[in-house]
């Protein structure tokens, strides 16, 4: 038998060797989900009397607000620590935490939790460190967030003149792409989002934009996979978000021309949601 003058060649897979192995980025692993508050024992709620009436209110105003309704708040700070004890294991902590810096040389700070219950936040003011004012605010996101944001804006936007500095190439196109987006957005607009994640963007484009779009007092921590930056720009509109894995590394790199981004709300089913799992806690609580 001659040999076969054609050489053989497997075809399909696995029949080829391969050079390259393709690396994927690790996506988060793990989630935030509602976890029931643990509570103390039953003597030791009933004696709780203050901390009974404070979410009674919260839960009748959460009611006013899925309806509709503007923001309410439910003031802390006249409770015993008893009081307040029961109250934060009730509430626990959320996906959604914020800070807001002082303008001034006064040492001013808000502490801003989102509770268990999404749509209710517990927002503390301090001075120098002291609490001076403790409240319950029941709504898709405090309005604190949003007014800091529109005091924190420019007078007059800051413009580049002359030659651009070295590797700065697509930033300036970017920020007139912005401009046009916020000098014409209007409230209930959806958000226009500039994805810098998929733009051919060198390490000075990114500060050159973050430096001509400036930053504000609001930082927003948002935990759901991974973990969510949130910070204000000096510029009318415009909101930082950035997006990291459960390694820390940037996911997703955006700039967002709305009133607050969405991922920093409390949806309507959120509060729907929260009002009934809140209504089933405290009445556990009040039979206690």
């Amino acid at each position: 038998m001659k040999d076969f003058p054609i050489p053989v060649v497997s075809i399909g897979p696995g029949s080829q060797l391969e050079d390259e192995v393709l690396d994927y980025m690790p996506m988060p692993q793990g989630m935030e989900t509602f976890r029931p508050p643990v509570l103390p024992e039953p003597e030791e709620i009933a004696a709780r009397v203050g901390a009974h009436i404070a979410l009674r209110e919260a839960l009748a105003q959460l009611e006013e607000v899925r309806h509709g309704g503007p923001n309410r708040s439910v003031d802390l700070r006249h409770l015993a620590m008893p009081d307040l004890k029961l109250i934060n294991q009730v509430l626990g902590e959320g996906e959604v935490s914020a800070l807001v810096k002082s303008a001034g040389d006064a040492q001013v700070e808000l502490n801003i939790q989102e509770s268990v219950f999404a749509g209710v936040w517990r927002v503390i003011q301090s001075v120098n460190g002291a609490v001076v004012s403790d409240t319950l605010e029941l709504g898709a996101v405090p309005a604190v967030l949003k007014t800091t944001a529109r005091q924190d804006v420019w007078p007059t936007v800051p413009r580049w003149e002359g030659a651009l500095p070295p590797n700065v190439q697509n930033a300036p196109s970017l920020l007139a792409e912005i401009e046009d987006q916020w000098r014409t957005w209007q409230p209930g607009q959806p958000a226009h989002v500039v994805n810098l994640t998929l733009l051919p963007m060198s390490n000075e484009d990114i500060g050159f934009l973050d430096h001509h779009l400036g930053t504000g007092r609001v930082l927003i921590l948002s935990r759901g996979y991974g973990n969510c930056r949130i910070t204000n720009t000096c510029t009318p509109h415009c909101w930082r978000v950035v997006y990291y894995n459960s390694q820390d590394l940037v996911i997703l790199n955006t700039v967002e021309v709305t009133e607050i981004p969405e991922v920093a709300l409390a949806a309507p089913e959120d509060l729907n949601d929260s009002y009934e799992r809140l209504k089933e806690v405290l009445e556990w609580v009040e039979q206690a």
